[in-house]
């Protein structure tokens, strides 16, 4: 089996037609969705891009792998399923966002990544040794081509794509990177459709399949990461997609105007008032400012689907649909105006815990079906080498995920009781700690440095996430159940290494 992995960047679950949205329109992924099983009680392991990206190519807790948070890089000997896969006869490749090293200026310049936004941006050429030879393999990927960044400000080997396409956008692009405060911005100046990140993925990813069918690769069968950096701010999909949808057609969330009791919350109530990283946090927003990020996702994510179509169509065009296993998921979700709030950061609302999940495997899933099974992301790694044949032997060791092939299989088997998240956040001032515990009935968190304080919400009958049943004192037997659950997951989440290595 060959697989096509396909992943965007902070999508939430509800930003898909196949998952109930009445107003985006994702036609490609919903017809991927009506030959497969989709999943609609999937969580991430970590609600942040690097976190949960190491998880799924790691099957490891954030504490395990050492990537709590953005800004460290993935150790480089860290056992991985691409390398695993490489050494057992796949050819591995990534096209797109990867994320596995910082972007941003470290702290020290001695810190070097072959990620760094600024270093393939560079107007006097390349500064960063590690980039003026990039590792390769790289995590267990044969092949690479990163588009490093997102939106309208990206760069990597998307750069040197974009010098041959068109010297003067190249140009501009370059001059974003180098500006930092573009990062936080939501929207920037075009970049045309044809020179866009999204279209850059779709094409490489297009030639990739060419070589492989035209046998580039010998008898080799594949394993692609395909990566989307959208719909992630700085948000500015190309103009024929744009206006697709109209911030005054936008429904609010629910929870809108819930902000006001926020700011009495022991957590988020001194964020509000102070917003960390250049308000690029845990931000308030207004109707008029919800609704044009709204509608500028939709079109972001349309513009992702539409390409991701001419790559599902070339699986049957090349004659491999039957023998490719295709997934389809994102990082982490976005809050999009839930609870009045904007952009990601350390909270207990579900805007940025759940996200979409499909699978089809040729002959082993069914058809247009949902299964309400929890699964989380570090159940992947482990499923994905179990599907592949690859023996338990040659797998990296400590994986802490489950096989949820039975589900695959049928689609109403239960193998988890529960989902464990763990999120700190360590970015400029904001120094945060939280556990989040999920069950099908109730989602928990706790706060680092606030003893007796969570927040609790009923997931079946307050699915809007307004009442804090943490003080409900008819509630409190329930809430010592959970506390105790989630205390016994997190020390089963707990890193074993370094190994003992003697006796006594």
């Amino acid at each position: 089996m060959n697989v096509l992995f396909i992943i965007t960047d902070a999508q939430r679950v509800d930003h898909l037609s196949c998952y109930g949205n009445k107003t985006l329109k994702t036609p490609n992924i919903d017809r991927l969705a009506s030959e497969s099983v989709r999943f609609t009680n999937y969580f991430c392991t970590n609600p942040i891009c690097m976190p949960n990206r190491a998880t799924m190519i790691t099957g490891l807790y954030p504490n395990v792998h050492g990537v709590r948070s953005n800004g460290i890089n993935l150790k480089e000997d860290v056992p991985t399923i691409t390398k695993t896969l490489r050494n057992r006869g796949w050819h591995t490749a990534a096209i797109g966002k990867i994320h596995h090293q910082f972007w941003m200026a470290p702290f020290k310049r001695k810190s070097l990544s072959a990620e760094n936004l600024a270093s393939w941006a560079h107007p006097k050429g390349r500064k960063d040794p590690v980039r003026d030879k990039f590792p390769n393999p790289y995590y267990g990927y044969d092949e690479v081509e990163v588009v490093v960044g997102n939106g309208s400000i990206c760069s990597g080997h998307y750069i040197e794509w974009l010098e041959e396409k068109s010297p003067s956008v190249a140009k501009e692009v370059k001059k974003r990177c180098l500006n930092y405060d573009y990062l936080f911005s939501l929207y920037c100046d075009d970049i045309p459709e044809e020179y866009y990140n999204t279209t850059y993925v779709k094409e490489r990813t297009l030639a990739f399949l060419e070589r492989f069918t035209k046998g580039d690769y010998g008898n080799k069968p594949f394993y692609l990461h395909c990566s989307f950096p959208d719909p992630h701010y700085p948000i500015i999909p190309p103009k024929s997609f744009r206006e697709m949808y109209k911030p005054e057609d936008i429904e609010l969330p629910v929870s809108f105007n819930d902000i006001e009791k926020l700011y009495n919350h022991k957590f988020l109530g001194k964020h509000l008032k102070n917003p960390p990283f250049k308000k690029a946090f845990l931000r308030e927003s207004t109707e008029e400012e919800v609704r044009k990020i709204i509608a500028l996702t939709y079109a972001s994510v349309a513009y992702v689907d539409y390409n991701i179509g001419q790559i599902l169509a070339s699986l049957e065009k090349f004659g491999i649909s039957d023998n490719t296993i295709v997934i389809y998921t994102s990082d982490r979700g976005d809050l999009m105006g839930d609870h009045g709030l904007l952009f990601k950061g350390p909270c207990p609302y579900n805007g940025v815990l759940q996200l979409p999940l499909i699978w089809k495997v040729p002959g082993l899933t069914r058809r247009g079906v949902a299964s309400d099974s929890l699964v989380s992301t570090i159940d992947y790694p482990k499923t994905i080498l179990h599907l592949l044949g690859i023996k338990e032997k040659h797998h990296p060791p400590d994986m802490q995920g489950y096989d949820i092939t039975p589900i695959l299989k049928n689609p109403e088997t239960k193998i988890r009781d529960c989902c464990f998240i763990e999120n700190d956040e360590e970015i400029g001032p904001l120094k945060s700690r939280l556990r989040h515990l999920i069950t099908e009935d109730y989602k928990l968190t706790i706060y680092e440095d606030m003893p007796g304080f969570g927040d609790i919400y009923d997931r079946k009958n307050d699915p809007d996430e307004l009442e804090n049943l943490w003080y409900n004192k008819e509630f409190n037997e329930k809430r010592f159940e959970l506390v105790d659950k989630l205390l016994h997951e997190n020390l089963k989440a707990q890193t074993h290494y370094p190994k003992r290595i003697a006796g006594t």
